[in-house]
């Protein structure tokens, strides 16, 4: 994706802006926190058996609250892509402020309700964001690609976090940050859709590559395996919902398959992306298999 191309897209850019801002809604953290349930951790110091959550309801928290932590790398990643100037720079300030509310939010939830060790958050929120989020040689174009899947895997992420949590307030919460993550999702989704009339073949190519690639960005975060197992168990983000809600979703959006005119490497992406989709679906059916299996086995060993 050439300069030229980023000078193409701008005008793009501030039509989607200007939609974004027209369809936005102010609203004040704090005013998702159930602030009269807060005690003082130096009189009553942090026990797990004050939380009303189970364990995980707490880990799935947990993993969103420190991915949205990684803020600055995101910022970083994304103004570098697309530089700060024009209409690229007022998105990325106005979606950066807009992203900065979710991890106030959910961490002043997670304090009052001592869902988790303050301590232990904090200083895996340090590590976290120590580490940082790097997103290796992506191009603008494979940027936009990327943060596409992204935002529409945070959304659903957060909005069944919210169902799953078994709180009204926690699922108030999420379903308001879910609603950001839409938005952001539909800019980039849009940007990606110019790019596709612009340079159909190269577009291609990046929208293959990031969604054989793909990666959430909070692998960084400590035990992020076993912590995103828990959370596949239970049901709140796995490969299913991945494949069924995420992928597909997209690229029938962009009709990926259906464009005609692309040359030799974009269609031999497009055949890769192919076999890497019949592959996710397998081993998205595997894992609701494994997962049976291993509810049924507990299930029985409890009944003895």
């Amino acid at each position: 994706m050439t300069t030229d191309l980023l000078a193409e897209l701008e005008p793009v850019v501030a039509q989607n802006l200007d939609r974004h801002l027209a369809m936005a809604k102010d609203w004040m953290p704090h005013e998702y926190v159930p602030w009269e349930e807060g005690r003082d951790f130096r009189e009553v110091p942090w026990h797990p058996d004050q939380s009303r959550l189970t364990p995980q309801a707490r880990t799935a928290l947990e993993v969103n609250l420190l991915t949205e932590d990684n803020l600055p790398s995101y910022h970083r990643e994304i103004a570098h892509r697309f530089g700060l100037e024009s209409a690229w720079g007022t998105w990325i300030g106005r979606w950066t402020a807009e992203e900065g509310r979710h991890a106030m939010c959910i961490r002043d939830y997670l304090l009052v309700t001592r869902a988790l060790d303050p301590d232990q958050l904090e200083a895996q929120r340090m590590a976290v964001v120590q580490a940082g989020y790097q997103s290796g040689h992506q191009s603008p174009l494979e940027t936009l690609a990327y943060v596409s899947l992204q935002e529409l895997a945070t959304r659903i992420a957060h909005r069944n976090t919210g169902r799953f949590v078994n709180d009204p307030i926690a699922d108030l919460l999420l379903a308001r940050v879910a609603a950001d993550e839409n938005l952001h999702m539909v800019f980039y989704r849009s940007l990606v859709n110019a790019s596709l009339e612009i340079d159909p073949s190269a577009a291609v190519r990046a929208i293959c590559k990031e969604v054989i690639e793909f990666a959430m960005p909070g692998t960084v975060i400590p035990n992020f395996r076993r912590k995103s197992l828990v959370i596949a168990r239970a049901g709140i983000y796995n490969l299913h919902i991945h494949h069924d809600e995420v992928v597909r979703p997209l690229l029938k959006h962009w009709q990926l398959f259906e464009l005609e005119g692309l040359d030799g490497p974009a269609e031999q992406e497009r055949e890769r992306l192919a076999l890497h989709l019949d592959a996710l679906k397998l081993q998205a059916e595997r894992q609701q298999e494994h997962f049976a299996d291993a509810a049924g086995a507990h299930r029985k060993k409890a009944l003895r």
